[in-house]
């Protein structure tokens, strides 16, 4: 009502539309001059915050995870709160796509038995890794995306770049990266689908020199056995590579660096971990077996 006399004061007298509207002349000049009431300037605030987070996501967060993270800053706000506020925006966060599986098993290596067999909530850091690898599409060409998952903390602990699918640029690397971030000494399987990176010479070799490890793999057509892996990919392809076209190799990898190093690993929110990061996993993990 008060807007509604604010809106009109130049055409008609205040005194005769407070008159007509049952309003008193003090209690429209107190709200005219009082300025946005408290509920408006929290609203302007959360508008802006979830703005921030918004875009922080690359447009991936939804409603739960925004306001998710809002309350990890100390603000107090309800997921149903954030919905209304996005929709009144049009904030509408990215939605997966089909994803096609690109394993090459036509080949004669030996194949192993999936010992995993769907189990994807381990116990302990280094009991479970997964990998799998993926094509990136640049204006150079393809380049191949080699990842290692530790399924405790969904934490990327190993991953390389390459222009080739042979093993020694694929699947070594990224297992050199993997074992140089954390040292196997309890039993750890290591899971992948039935691609020939996996089951090549060189990289059953790695494995086998230690005696700690089992190698186990998805079976035949079958990507929900790795279900982790795949995620973490339509994950990446929605969040990082759908919305870029890069230019060169180069490019490319420093935005791969990025996107897992300092965003994946440390700040995007895991609804499988709680809404924590897979940082927030691995260390909370450490404070516990330390007080234990």
């Amino acid at each position: 009502m008060y807007g509604f006399i604010a809106s009109y004061r130049h055409l008609y007298p205040i005194e005769k539309m407070c008159k007509v509207l049952k309003v008193s002349r003090s209690s429209f000049y107190r709200w005219f001059t009082g300025g946005p009431g408290k509920r408006a300037l929290e609203h302007s605030l959360f508008t802006d915050l979830i703005k921030q987070e918004f875009n922080r996501s690359k447009q991936s967060y939804g409603s739960t995870r925004i306001a998710e993270q809002l309350r990890r800053n100390d603000y107090c706000i309800s997921r149903r709160r954030v919905s209304k506020i996005m929709k009144e925006n049009n904030w509408i966060s990215k939605h997966k796509k089909k994803f096609k599986v690109t394993t090459d098993s036509n080949h004669k290596y030996p194949i192993c038995r999936n010992l995993l067999d769907r189990d994807f909530n381990p116990s302990r850091l280094n009991q479970v890794w997964v990998s799998d690898i993926t094509y990136i599409k640049t204006q150079k060409g393809w380049l191949y995306l080699t990842t290692i998952i530790d399924l405790y903390d969904r934490q990327v602990i190993g991953w390389s770049l390459s222009t080739s699918l042979h093993a020694n640029q694929t699947i070594i690397p990224a297992w050199k990266m993997a074992i140089s971030k954390r040292k196997i000494t309890q039993s750890l399987l290591f899971h992948s689908d039935r691609g020939i990176q996996y089951a090549s010479k060189e990289f059953r070799k790695l494995l086998k020199s230690n005696t700690l490890i089992a190698q186990s793999m998805s079976r035949k057509a079958n990507c929900w056995d790795n279900a982790v892996a795949e995620s973490f990919f339509k994950t990446l392809k929605i969040e990082l590579v759908y919305d870029n076209q890069f230019k060169t190799i180069e490019q490319t990898k420093t935005s791969i660096f990025e996107y897992i190093e300092i965003w994946y690993n440390r700040k995007r929110l895991h609804s499988s971990l709680g809404y924590k990061t897979p940082f927030e996993a691995e260390q909370e993990f450490y404070q516990i077996k330390n007080v234990a």
